[in-house]
This record gives C-alpha cells, structure tokens and sequence, in this order.
C-alpha cells in the first residue's frame, strides 16, 4: 500500500492536472485513477518492487487500447518493465521526467528538493485567471515538446475545461491525441473546432496530419499546398509539405520546398542537411556532399546527422576521427510521421530547464 506522503503526493499531481482524488484506488503497487475520457494513470511508489506480472496487468485494465495507459513514478522503473508498457503502446513517466513534472507543479518539496524561486516578471500583470490559463498552456505545449503527450493532454484538457472556447487548447488537445496515435479522436477534435472556425491554420494544419497517419499522404499534401495557395506564410506549413512529401517519396518536390525554406532560413544545418538528402536522391551526389559540407559547417552535429540519415534512409556517416561525445538530438527540422513515442529510453532523458525556444 502507497505511504501517506506519496499520497499527498500524487494529490496534489492531481490536483495540478486538474482531476480529482476522489475516483482514485489504491493497490498494492501504488495508486490508480481512471479519468473520464478513458485513460488509465498508474501511481507507482516504489518500482523496484513492481513485478511483470503487476504491469501485465495494468495493460489489461487499459483494455482494448493501452495507448490510453500511463505509468508514473518517481524512481526508475525497470527497462524490461517499461519495454512491456511501451510496446503496448502506454507511456511511461519516471525518474528525471516525473521529478519535472512535481517541480513544475510546485510538489519538489515531496522530493526533498527546496522551492524554486519565483519567476521575475517579464511582462504586464494579467489577470490570475489569465495567468493561470498562460501558465497551464505553456505547461502543455512544454510537454508536448518534450514528447509526452499524454501530460501535454491533460494540461490542454484543463486549459480548455477553464475556458471551452479557447481554440489553442482545443488545437491542443487534436496535436496531443495524435501524437498518441489515437487518430479518431484527433480526428473527431479537429473537425468540432473547423465546424466552428472554418479558417483556422492550425486546425487544418491537424486535419491534415490525421489524413496523413492514416496513410492519405496525397490528401494530406493537398491541404498543405492550399494553405500556402491562400496566402500562408508560416514556415511550419512548409515543413509539414516537406515531412509529407519526402514520406511520399517524392523527392523532386521534396528539393524544391526544402530549398524555399532555406531562402528563408538559409542557416540552419538541418535544412541544409534536408536538402543535401533531396539533392543525393534526385542524383545530384556532387552538390549533395558540399551542401552536407556546408550542414556540419553550420554546426549540425554527428549525432543529429546519423538520427536524419536513419529517418530518411541514407547510408549512416562516418563518425568523426577521435569520435564525438555524446549528446543530446535537437527537435527535428521537419515533423516527426510517427503518431507515438516508441523509445522507452526517452522517458528517462531529464527534460531542459526553461522554456523551449521554437
């Protein structure tokens, strides 16, 4: 049976995600909340004393669809444990990851850590409810960046619970439910905010991406070059259109929109290593090795570089002489075309401090 501080604990987890206590049950690994829109959220104490069979059986109470299950504790569940959990299809939130989570929540205090310092203002006072809804948004947009949409959700629920008619929250919760591979509900998301806000970019831009896990790439290119037909200029339409397109194979359009993005951002490696891709499958080897030149030049690291070579199915590189240490990928130059995280290492990665520059 979990303590009473780890009860406190996972209260105030709670409470900070905007759910209640009140439909939680204890077990003997920790404790269990069933949300109402379907998710499973297992609380879990002490890993090391959680066995296979305790996590079999957490997926089977997920049911049908496990992408719905969550494991969260605070030390380091086993990887064999967690293998069982992703390959399922459920997420895992542990060690460094749920220490964040407390922290951000204010609870570091249960972890032995001492408070954060308050935040020094930076711009005019809003109202707390504003500051509030501010807050919970970025909260959700962090997570989401950091690849666990299942807290990113219940961050964009509890923006939008706060303010229904807030379309960013909504958008939100379209963006984080596909990331969880749950397409119908994104899907269905999606189309309850164009219903109501027909021109919304951002809606669209999700429409879009259901089409294209469900594998109507062509549909989904279609979409994108409309946007930029009526006049859109933001660059994220473009690297939806060059992540669609390069999936597609078509590598010839691939070249040309990698290389308008680059009229406008002409310094970033991972573009520059984009287009050396396009250049090298539209038989151009000469120019695609000095524009690979050019990428490391500009900083794109060897770690980065394997990671883009294996996405697009390029020949790895070759590691630099001395080798190179370790670190961590950058976000992707173009939208990932997978709707799930499936490396159960990512969930101990310690996010970055801060806010994440976009």
């Amino acid at each position: 049976m979990p303590t009473a501080a780890f009860g406190q604990l996972v209260a105030g987890l709670l409470d900070g995600m905007g759910q209640s206590m009140n439909a939680v049950r204890p077990t003997d690994d920790g404790l269990l909340l069933r949300t109402t829109d379907g998710f499973l959220f297992a609380f879990l104490e002490d890993p090391t004393t959680v066995s296979l069979a305790s996590v079999q059986r957490l997926v089977g109470l997920a049911g049908d669809d496990a992408k719905r299950l969550a494991v969260l504790t605070p030390g380091h569940l086993p990887l064999a444990l967690t293998e069982a959990v992703v390959r399922a299809g459920g997420s895992v939130v542990d060690s460094a990851r749920f220490a964040e989570l407390a922290r951000g929540l204010g609870l570091g205090a249960y972890l032995g850590e001492e408070p954060r310092p308050a935040p020094a203002e930076r711009r005019p006072r809003l109202l707390p409810s504003a500051q509030q809804l501010d807050a919970t948004i970025l909260r959700a947009k962090t997570w989401l960046d950091w690849g666990v949409p299942v807290l990113a959700l219940r961050f964009y629920r509890q923006a939008a619970t706060s303010k229904p008619e807030f379309v960013p929250a909504r958008v939100g919760i379209g963006r984080s439910l596909l990331a969880l591979g749950l397409v119908d509900d994104a899907a269905r998301t999606f189309a309850e905010i164009l219903a109501a806000h027909p021109d919304d970019v951002d809606a669209r831009l999700g429409q879009a991406s259901v089409l294209g896990a469900k594998g109507k790439v062509a549909e989904e290119i279609r979409v994108y070059r409309t946007l930029l037909a009526e006049g859109s200029e933001r660059l994220d339409v473009r690297t939806h259109l060059l992540a669609a397109e390069i999936a597609e194979g078509a590598w010839a359009d691939a070249r040309r929109e990698v290389e308008a993005i680059l009229a406008i951002a002409p310094e970033d490696p991972q573009f520059r290593f984009l287009h050396a891709a396009t250049l090298w499958k539209t038989r151009e080897e000469a120019a695609g090795n000095r524009e690979r030149d050019r990428a490391r030049t500009l900083g794109l690291e060897w770690e980065r570089e394997r990671s883009l070579a294996e996405h697009l199915g390029l020949p790895p590189p070759i590691r630099p002489a001395g080798g190179e240490p370790a670190r961590r990928p950058s976000r992707p130059a173009v939208p990932s075309r997978r709707p799930a995280r499936r490396n159960p290492a990512a969930s101990r990665r310690a996010p970055p401090r801060g806010r994440k520059r976009k």
